[in-house]
């Protein structure tokens, strides 16, 4: 029998009971939910997570495989946080509660089943997100696998098509630069302004190094120094909405240690996802700080001065898509847009329905492909009503992966990339 009890609620969970406890159930948050939007079941709300957990916590109500798909079905896009006017951190939530399943489910049949269907996405994770630098080397391999057919043979393979493998090569894009190198210096250009470093990131070191080459370059003329630290590895933010909470800390510590000791102003994140995560981490009081502040890309350029830049003209139309870790958490929507504006003759229209999440959400495509694609379409829609845009830019890698495969199941001819990559090639990267 339950117990309301609170001297058995372990200390560890007190934190978490009393923010959820600061929900008053106003209910504002529901029209910002995807999954509510969706489903339209409380249970698939904010308001009724929180309701849910604070049962779980307060040993009311029992945890099962009922109440962690519910959980599950959230994509973390924390739309409802923006909503809230009480502020209650319902992403810390989320989180705990998902690192409360992590322990509490591992004996339950149910669990048992998740687990078997996940098998391939911990393989991943263990073999290449752990080891980012692995990244680089597989690059090459995937390169000539595309080159020779063997991905979209594979990918239409019956005993393939339908399982998560299969999903995820259906959100491979060709590889560009396979045999592309890291240095850990690249030198500024002309006038020195000062030295900073860049975060990689895991996923976009295989799929969209053209991102990461095209930071280095703006930056460099711009006068900057660009420090890429060898030691670096994946942020942990995958973890961290997972619940592997101790797993994603470890990898904070990693990263710290490798950009600690360099004589820099700032740390630069390309993907807004792991640039959240990394800022988050660092606001929190059980670990040591990064030796410098973390910076979104787009932001750290918006406020340079680029009097002495040269920038080709663009006559195209680019519509802008708000990744949810940029608006929602970096509170930094409003960068990319004043970033692009500095191509002259570039029209930028930000993208209707951009306070609802794509569906990428880190590795929620691949957990949740149902809701992760309904929710592409709503995107793949919106688009559509963009008549004649030849760009579409965005600032997550994730999303970028995301949002490119639905344009290429639609066949449509629109360019997916991040505006720093749009950016250089006005500059005139080769």
């Amino acid at each position: 029998m339950h117990t309301k009890d609170d001297s058995l609620i372990k200390p560890s969970r007190s934190s978490l009971l009393a923010e959820a406890n600061r929900c008053v159930s106003c209910g504002l948050c529901l029209p910002h939910c995807p999954t509510y939007r969706l489903t339209l079941s409380e249970a698939d709300s904010p308001r009724g997570r929180i309701a849910m957990i604070n049962g779980v916590v307060s040993q009311r109500i029992p945890m099962n495989a009922r109440f962690a798909e519910h959980i599950d079905r959230c994509l973390t896009c924390r739309a409802c946080e923006v909503a809230c006017p009480n502020h209650v951190a319902y992403g810390r939530l989320i989180d705990e509660a998902r690192d409360m399943m992590a322990v509490s489910l591992s004996d339950l049949p149910e669990e048992v089943v998740v687990r078997k269907k996940n098998w391939f996405k911990n393989l991943l994770e263990r073999v290449f997100i752990d080891k980012t630098k692995r990244f680089d080397l597989v690059r090459p391999l995937i390169y000539l696998f595309q080159k020779v057919g063997l991905q979209e043979k594979l990918q239409q393979a019956s005993n393939v098509k339908r399982t998560k493998l299969g999903l995820l090569l259906s959100k491979l894009p060709l590889i560009r630069f396979p045999f592309h190198g890291w240095q850990e210096i690249y030198p500024a250009i002309g006038r020195k302004r000062g030295e900073v470093a860049l975060f990689l990131g895991c996923v976009a070191r295989l799929v969209d190094v053209e991102t990461n080459i095209s930071a280095i370059f703006v930056l460099n003329h711009l006068g900057y120094t660009v420090h890429v630290p060898y030691a670096q590895t994946c942020c942990g933010a995958l973890y961290q909405h997972s619940g592997r909470i101790t797993k994603a800390a470890y990898l904070i510590e990693q990263n710290r240690k490798a950009f600690a000791g360099l004589n820099i102003k700032v740390i630069i994140s390309t993907a807004s996802g792991c640039g959240a995560h990394l800022v988050e981490s660092c606001s929190q009081n059980q670990m040591e700080n990064f030796s410098a502040p973390i910076v979104d890309i787009n932001q750290f350029l918006a406020e340079q001065d680029w009097s002495e830049v040269k920038i080709k003209a663009l006559s195209k139309k680019v519509v802008v898509h708000d990744p949810c870790s940029m608006r929602n958490v970096l509170r930094s929507s409003i960068y990319p847009y004043r970033l692009l504006a500095h191509i002259p003759g570039i029209e930028l229209i930000e993208l209707a329905g951009n306070s609802f999440c794509c569906g990428a959400a880190g590795t929620y495509f691949l957990d949740q492909p149902e809701i992760a694609e309904s929710l592409l379409n709503d995107k793949m829609a919106a688009l559509a009503q963009s008549a004649e845009a030849s760009y579409l830019a965005t600032t997550n890698i994730g999303c970028l992966l995301h949002l490119a495969s639905g344009l290429r199941n639609q066949g449509k001819k629109v360019e997916v990339l991040h505006p720093v990559t749009l950016l250089a090639r006005q500059i005139g990267i080769q």
